[in-house]
């Protein structure tokens, strides 16, 4: 189930032919068929959904038109995320397990790049323009610098700078890119355009930081994935930067190899901490900036609908 399933201004219709254009997406071979359908379940559809709904904000759309423009995007999140995973040794991804997990990192890494070359097969196909291709190809390009910089400083305490650079180019500019791509192919005027734009990225640091929190406090029967994975795959987030007044917790999070006694231990001291205050303030702040953007002159209904997925961002529990 997706976080607007029965939102008005977006048919469940719609929300089931995205579904089947994913499926059709992998259906080429037997194998990437039986590799990347697992891989497909269980998304939120944030991104896709975010770029349905803001291709209404001028009024009439045709959905049927942008629904490979839609599952394109879902397709490159999903290509990410294989790649992520890879990177992180991650087991367990959305409840199931991840692709490197079940065919090793050399096979994984070639179902990221089938899903990748998926989605720009289905923009090449759509006919969508040069600058549609030219944000997604911005978009692709951003994730792998983000992905390289956190790489690059594993166990390394960020400047809180250095952190929201990070959750930018992995989150931020995604959710961004998704409304800013709604807006153009709605034929909106330029200053809306960038205003949905803005209030996408403003969405996507919410987004990141209730993500980061999930990793401490969330149910790992509701988020799919183990408590403490990016802390023990040497990731340091918002909350850790927060907590970081104990040394104990310090000398933890700097150190590679530790154990799933220690990761427990930071997880209790995080916990302990005023962390979870802290960055639920941060998100809800982000996700006021994320409303006060919106322009006024747009459909009501798209209004109220990027008004609950903001709400969905802070209050989720997955």
């Amino acid at each position: 189930m997706n976080f607007v399933s029965s939102a008005e201004g977006l048919p469940t219709k719609i929300l089931v032919e995205l579904e089947r254009k994913l499926e059709s997406a992998v259906g080429d071979d037997p194998f990437i068929s039986e590799a990347c359908t697992p891989l497909l379940k269980g998304g939120k559809r944030l991104r896709p959904i975010l770029f349905l709904i803001s291709s209404r904000a001028g009024g009439s759309s045709s959905y049927e038109k942008l629904l490979p423009l839609a599952a394109a995007i879902e397709l490159i999140h999903t290509a990410s995320l294989v790649h992520d995973d890879i990177l992180d040794a991650s087991k367990v991804r959305r409840g199931v397990s991840t692709a490197n997990a079940k065919y090793g990192a050399q096979v994984a890494v070639l179902i990221g790049d089938y899903l990748f070359a998926k989605a720009f097969e289905f923009v090449a196909n759509g006919h969508y323009g040069d600058e549609v291709s030219a944000i997604l190809s911005r978009l692709v390009k951003n994730l792998c610098i983000g992905e390289i910089k956190q790489d690059l400083s594993l166990f390394t305490i960020p400047t809180l700078g250095e952190y929201y650079e990070r959750i930018a180019l992995k989150t931020a500019i995604f959710l961004s890119s998704c409304c800013r791509l709604g807006a153009l192919t709605a034929g909106l005027e330029r200053s809306m355009i960038e205003a949905l734009s803005s209030y996408g990225m403003s969405l996507g640091l919410a987004f990141q930081i209730t993500d980061d929190l999930l990793d401490f406090f969330g149910d790992e029967a509701l988020t799919g994935k183990k408590l403490g994975g990016d802390l023990k795959s040497g990731v340091i987030t918002l909350p850790i930067l927060r907590a970081l007044g104990s040394e104990e917790l310090r000398s933890i999070v700097t150190r590679e190899g530790i154990s799933d006694g220690e990761v427990e231990r930071a997880i209790e001291l995080v916990r302990a901490s005023d962390a979870l205050m802290y960055c639920r303030r941060r998100a809800e702040a982000h996700v006021e900036a994320a409303r006060l953007v919106l322009p006024t002159m747009i459909d009501p209904t798209v209004s109220k609908v990027l008004e609950q997925a903001a709400a969905f961002i802070v209050d989720r529990s997955w």
